[in-house]
């Protein structure tokens, strides 16, 4: 049986009670599911499985994103193209230099994001597993979009209600100073739509859909989007509102990129070995074609 502690008060629960390496029955599977709704954030300790365990057990939940790194793909380091490769480290194991073109890149992991926002039909879980942890720093931080938009003020919450935002992976990387696109790297970096506020269908709570892929507002100036942006941002990521997951070997932890975002944060990466990985599942289908 899975059981469930809060380790925040607003969000985000510790899930202990299953082995997520062996299949899910009917109701283990309705467990998981039902505290990914309530709680967004939800950290399995002790669960190490190999890239194939964590494909198979993701795909218990939907479909998962097959793609391509986007800088250096020819340097990807993990075979399996459903693991997304969430590391310091290159094919030979070795630790990437200081200038390495994939750090500069990855620098990016340390803004609020939500995954693959960028993409026509966005993220849905993200699954990320601790394979190997520096001895300190290196935690991740979460937000839940819905709490934020439950606690923004009345008047923010009538200006972003039927906004448009644009997403696209050059936004978040030219805040970082990361300009060293190829042309075929920006090809595919072309801005999509999203809803800024969008309905949370299991829950039927409303939330943020925020992210530091945003880098325009549809019908609107762009420097008056990004303070817009920005404001909701700060709002939304009020330390009250943070749970920090410190990690341990062996974590699987499963958010929703629908109602949550999360950034990575500061460790010695040029010493320290960190070995992540990541599956990601599709949302049923792009923001602009869901109900709100």
């Amino acid at each position: 049986m899975l059981t469930c502690t809060p380790v925040h008060p607003h969000f985000a629960a510790r899930a202990e009670g299953i082995d997520l390496r062996r299949p899910l029955t009917e109701e283990q599977k309705a467990a998981v599911k039902g505290a990914m709704d309530r709680y967004g954030v939800v950290v399995f300790p002790n669960q190490m499985m190999s890239d194939d365990e964590q494909a198979a057990f993701a795909e218990q939940f939907g479909t998962i994103e097959e793609t391509p790194t986007l800088v250096d793909q020819e340097r990807r380091r993990i075979a399996n193209m459903k693991i997304n490769d969430i590391s310091n480290l290159g094919p030979d194991g070795r630790i990437w230099g200081a200038d390495d073109r994939r750090r500069m890149y990855n620098l990016g992991n340390l803004l609020w994001h939500s995954d693959s926002s960028f993409k026509p039909t966005p993220a849905y879980w993200s699954m990320l597993q601790a394979r190997v942890i520096p001895p300190v720093g290196g935690a991740t931080e979460y937000i839940d979009t819905r709490v934020a938009w439950d606690h923004l003020p009345d008047e923010l919450k009538a200006i972003a209600k039927d906004l448009i935002a644009r997403h696209s992976l050059i936004y978040s990387r030219e805040q970082m100073g990361f300009d060293a696109f190829s042309p075929e790297e920006v090809e595919r970096c072309t801005p999509v739509p999203q809803r800024l506020v969008r309905l949370h269908r299991e829950s039927g709570r409303l939330a943020l859909y925020l992210s530091a892929h945003i880098g325009a507002i549809e019908g609107w100036p762009r420097p008056e989007a990004m303070a817009l942006i920005r404001e909701l941002t700060e709002f939304a990521t009020q330390r009250p509102f943070v749970y920090a997951h410190q990690w341990a070997v062996g974590d699987l932890v499963i958010w929703d990129n629908r109602c949550t975002m999360h950034r990575g944060t500061r460790y010695d990466d040029k010493k320290y070995p960190r070995d992540m990985r990541r599956v990601t599942l599709e949302d049923s289908a792009p923001t602009l074609e869901q109900p709100i």
